[in-house]
């Protein structure tokens, strides 16, 4: 089985696969300060629980594949494949991993590991040209064009990041939990924060999309828009540019790098 790690800002996502297919997923928080060691443990008590792997840690894992934003939790986790996983042949997707999308960024080391792997998934699963909305600790835009490359892509603060900074900065505003409201004009202020939660990203992602659509195709209809990211749903009823919703597409994206990789190795 492969194991795919995507760390987040906020959040590590982590899949195991059976071939194409995803047969388990856990989310847990991103934390720096953890070591290899406290990964390795952690990594072990999750995949315990999975009937298809053995009691000890990497029993059954054939191969791991790993995207991180944080370089502090990519090191660690570069110690756990060495110390804990040495006999299993892994990727980190970083600058000279072959993803077979074609940067067109004025640096490409710039871009985020997890906006490359999702415009592979995006290409593979899709085709061009494509925008994919990731919805996590910032709200991420990527074109991939007609020819399968990387175009470029916007960056946003996330729902998260706002409904923080909402409740610390206003006077007699406070956190709130992220759900939908009853309508759009709000009765009490909880209501009318998440209403501007909701349909104000709503909004942003149906406008930000549609000019990158007429900059990315000289047909905006050919683009498919794919959502995912964990917070994705919040919005999915109220975009009206969205066409497809993955919410794996880091992780298969990951695996299609892994296949693309292994070979060489």
């Amino acid at each position: 089985m492969l194991l795919t790690i995507d760390v987040g800002n906020s959040h590590t996502v982590l899949g195991l696969f059976d071939g194409d297919e995803i047969v388990e997923h856990w989310r847990i928080s991103t934390d720096s300060r953890r070591t290899a060691d406290e990964l390795a443990v952690l990594l072990q008590g999750l995949m315990g629980m999975h009937p298809l792997l053995g009691v000890e840690l990497g029993d059954g894992i054939e191969g791991i594949a790993i995207c991180s934003t944080v370089p502090a939790v990519l090191h660690e986790l570069r110690e756990v494949t060495r110390r804990y996983y040495g006999d299993v042949p892994a990727v980190l997707v970083e600058p000279g991993v072959k993803t077979g999308v074609p940067v067109l960024m004025d640096n490409p080391k710039e871009v985020g590991a997890d906006r490359i792997v999702n415009a592979v998934a995006a290409v593979e699963l899709y085709g061009g040209p494509a925008i994919v909305v990731d919805l996590g600790t910032a709200t991420t835009f990527d074109a991939v064009s007609a020819r399968g490359e990387y175009a470029g892509g916007v960056i946003a603060p996330g729902i998260e990041i706002s409904v923080e900074a909402l409740g610390a900065k206003g006077a007699q505003l406070r956190k709130i939990e992220l759900a939908r409201p009853r309508s759009v004009i709000g009765k009490n202020t909880v209501e009318a924060m998440q209403s501007g939660i909701v349909y104000g990203f709503a909004g942003q992602i149906d406008g930000v999309v549609e000019r990158m659509k007429k900059e990315l195709a000289a047909d905006p209809d050919e683009v498919t828009v794919i959502a995912t990211g964990g917070l994705a749903p919040m919005v999915l009823k109220d975009s009206t540019v969205i066409d497809e919703h993955e919410p794996w597409l880091t992780l298969i994206g990951l695996r299609l790098v892994y296949e693309r990789n292994i070979a060489r190795m």
